[in-house]
């Protein structure tokens, strides 16, 4: 019997990067039935991890007796002290940074890619290390079953390069690579993915467990 596990998420992008860690473990990743219709909670917590424990506890209450996921992302940077962090989202919002309501395209990336240079211009080069963090929680019936996270390690530039990827991508430097996550490729994207690398270890406790 295949294990199944319901993600608490509508983004073809997570449950991409879900999906692809899934099957090499004969195991089922599906969005979680009428997720659109059910209001959200607050994500009030102050790190990655309260906020995916959070919203799995949440959302899996619409689930009884199944396992459900919930993630919580974003960037944080060393010389900000883990900003943008959970506010990776909404960094410009925050600072009050966003479009007027005549405006046709959301321009969220933009601004909060703005911002983030703006902060990052008097850093030194040795000191703009960064991360791409996801960490992923199951829970069942409002309890958490376990946990678990996945980095990219990376240096913020001092200009957007590349027209790839979204969010932060531009300005996410891979030395490795020679790269930015909005110069390479989906597929080698996907090898690097923290999503993927913390659905593998999400994946993993979860064979242990069963």
């Amino acid at each position: 019997m295949i294990l199944r596990l319901f993600a608490a998420t509508t983004s073809q992008g997570k449950l991409r990067d879900f999906r692809t860690a899934a099957d090499a473990h004969g195991i089922a990743i599906v969005p979680l039935v009428n997720l659109d219709s059910i209001t959200p909670p607050d994500e009030t917590g102050t790190t990655f991890e309260d906020n995916a424990k959070l919203k799995a506890v949440y959302y899996s209450q619409f689930a009884p007796g199944e396992l459900v996921v919930a993630d919580d992302s974003g960037l944080e940077v060393d010389a900000l002290h883990g900003a943008p962090g959970v506010r990776s989202a909404r960094y410009a919002a925050d600072a009050g940074l966003v479009d007027s309501p005549d405006v046709p395209m959301d321009n969220t990336d933009v601004w909060n890619n703005m911002l983030l240079l703006q902060r990052m211009a008097t850093v030194p080069e040795a000191e703009r290390a960064a991360r791409y963090r996801c960490v992923l929680a199951a829970a069942r019936d409002g309890k958490v079953v376990t946990t678990a996270d996945g980095t990219v390690e990376g240096v913020i530039i001092q200009a957007p390069r590349g027209t790839g990827g979204f969010g932060y991508d531009p300005l996410f430097y891979l030395p490795e690579l020679d790269a930015t996550m909005a110069e390479i490729t989906l597929e080698k994207k996907l090898t690097l993915s923290h999503r993927g690398r913390a659905i593998e270890a999400l994946l993993a406790k979860i064979e242990r467990l069963a």
